[in-house]
């Protein structure tokens, strides 16, 4: 089945936003896919620790990475950098893209916890990429990854949830990717 995922804590998550391409190397990947969009390609990677969502058009990247805060990644090209220490919104300006995303953390009782899990597993399924660890335990929840792309007649929509057992918690990130004429 694969070896567990371990989590970080939420506390150890950080938000970062590149305008260039960050080699798929320094990243922990779990499951990829990729979609072509208005001559464009979205390529999005579920990681140990998050995902990243990396964007190529025809004269801008984009590159998006929920990481932990000691991860050995870059500073150049670094746009955007926060951790998850409630909601934030942030937006960027390319050449021939805007990107905006709003990010927050969900901290549900635990039964709440169950059932918004086993959603995200089903849309998952249905719509999106997801990567659903072995469990680390007989009785416990293992950690999940989703993301579903949704694309719209004006702009890419990549919607990304996080599940946290142990926290009871989620974290969830909208990106919407426009671009301009």
């Amino acid at each position: 089945m694969g070896e567990p995922l371990v989590r970080p804590t939420v506390a150890e998550l950080e938000f970062r936003l590149y305008d260039r391409p960050l080699h798929p190397e320094l990243l922990d990947v779990v499951a990829v896919r990729s979609v072509a969009h208005a001559g464009a390609r979205l390529t999005v990677r579920l990681t140990r620790t998050g995902h990243a969502l990396s964007w190529a058009g025809p004269s801008a990247h984009i590159e998006e990475v929920i990481t932990t805060t000691g991860a050995d990644l870059p500073e150049t090209g670094l746009r955007l950098a926060h951790r998850f220490d409630g909601g934030r919104r942030g937006n960027c300006a390319f050449p021939t893209v805007r990107y905006q995303v709003s990010g927050q953390i969900e901290v549900l009782k635990p039964e709440q916890f169950v059932h918004v899990h086993a959603e995200l597993l089903a849309d998952g399924a249905r719509k999106g990429l997801v990567f659903h660890s072995p469990e680390n335990n007989r009785i416990g929840l293992s950690p999940i990854g989703v993301v579903i792309i949704e694309a719209l007649p004006q702009c890419l929509s990549v919607n990304a949830f996080h599940t946290f057992p142990e926290e009871f918690a989620v974290v969830k990130t909208q990106s919407l990717i426009e671009p301009i004429s």
